[in-house]
């Protein structure tokens, strides 16, 4: 089966056509009104498989696309208005331009339906709760549902604790035992958690409240807590690469910035290894994580006192998929290159009755 992937952003789109071997044949990228022209420089599919940021709690395994899901889709929009109606523009686009090609949409949420009532549950009235389906989803579940398959992979075994950092433009850690995910940094929606490019993260929730009361409308605050924080509100840009050159020439706003961004790291990431009840693998995933070996470097010294350590010449020559433990380090530290796109067509396989993710 070859298979389409689409995976839209908030104003970006990437596809793959990834053969039955698992072989990436072609990639486009460009803007997300681009789907049709994208779609037509591109070798036909047997399937489509699009990413869907939310799938609510209706959705906890890839689906078949038909009328009846897509309208369920649509009023999952407003709990991710960055990505969802992306995703739902792509899917109505490749619809129409592949019209009888099964179209299966895959869910970052799926992952973390593993989530004890302990973790997913927020102390809220229940009439709330149960009303408005308020509770943690957690995110990035098609990264971290890679990063699994792969840490086996590279490992030849699971290890049964395991903290995955998806740190990117987004960012979020999720607590894995044995393969499942058993607590996340992100919510209800994705602007809970770690400090992120343009998102604030987690915040007193009265500071909202507090705005609205005194005259800041509800609509800029949400476009605020979305966009114009995180380090974009502390720096000028959420560009990590460009904060990392000004923290070098000890820009002060830039310096503090940096350690505004890896106390909430180290703190959740800790909070993390406690739900697991200590760690035997920490992994980095996303372009921060990927490709910022001071990132990694900073959060394996907090980290310290969970027998964190890796080595200084591995972590800085790391390239794609690789293993920065230390010698004598109790922890395995590994850094896995995002492959989303691999792990949307092992979706639409599993879906479609073909070989399934295998975790």
């Amino acid at each position: 089966m070859r298979i389409l992937t689409v995976n839209p952003g908030s104003s970006s789109l990437k596809l793959s056509m990834v053969d039955p071997d698992g072989t990436v044949v072609t990639e486009n990228a460009g803007a997300r009104h681009e789907v049709a022209p994208m779609v037509a420089d591109m070798p036909e599919p047997d399937a489509v498989g699009v990413r869907f940021v939310h799938g609510g709690t209706g959705f906890t395994a890839p689906v078949a696309v038909d009328a009846k899901v897509t309208e369920r889709l649509e009023a999952l929009a407003d709990l991710a208005p960055l990505h969802q109606p992306a995703s739902l523009h792509a899917l109505s686009e490749i619809t129409g331009a592949l019209p009888g090609v099964p179209a299966v949409a895959c869910f970052d949420t799926a992952f973390h339906a593993t989530l004890p009532d302990a973790a997913a549950t927020y102390a809220l009235p229940a009439e709330w709760r149960e009303r408005f389906g308020l509770r943690r989803y957690g995110f990035h579940g098609l990264s971290y549902s890679y990063a699994v398959r792969r840490t086996r992979e590279f490992l030849g075994s699971l290890p049964s604790r395991t903290v995955i950092c998806h740190l990117g433009s987004g960012a979020s850690l999720a607590a894995v035992a044995d393969g499942r995910s058993v607590d996340t940094t992100m919510g209800f929606t994705p602007l809970e958690g770690l400090v992120m490019a343009s998102r604030a993260g987690s915040i007193d929730p009265g500071i909202p409240l507090w705005l609205i009361k005194h005259g800041i409308e509800a609509a800029e605050v949400n476009e605020a807590l979305e966009n114009r924080s995180g380090l974009r509100g502390l720096t000028g840009t959420g560009d990590m690469r460009e904060i990392r050159e000004r923290a070098e020439a000890r820009d002060a706003v830039a310096l503090a910035a940096l350690d505004v961004y890896h106390h909430r790291l180290r703190a959740c990431a800790a909070a993390m290894a406690a739900t697991l009840g200590g760690l035997d693998a920490l992994v980095f995933t996303g372009g921060v994580g990927e490709h910022d070996p001071f990132v990694r470097h900073r959060l394996a010294e907090d980290l310290a006192f969970l027998g964190v350590s890796l080595d200084p010449g591995r972590n800085e020559d790391a390239r794609g998929d690789a293993d920065v433990t230390a010698a004598g380090s109790a922890v395995r530290v590994l850094v896995i290159t995002a492959r989303e796109d691999l792990e949307i067509a092992a979706c639409v396989r599993a879906c479609l009755g073909g070989a399934g993710p295998g975790i």
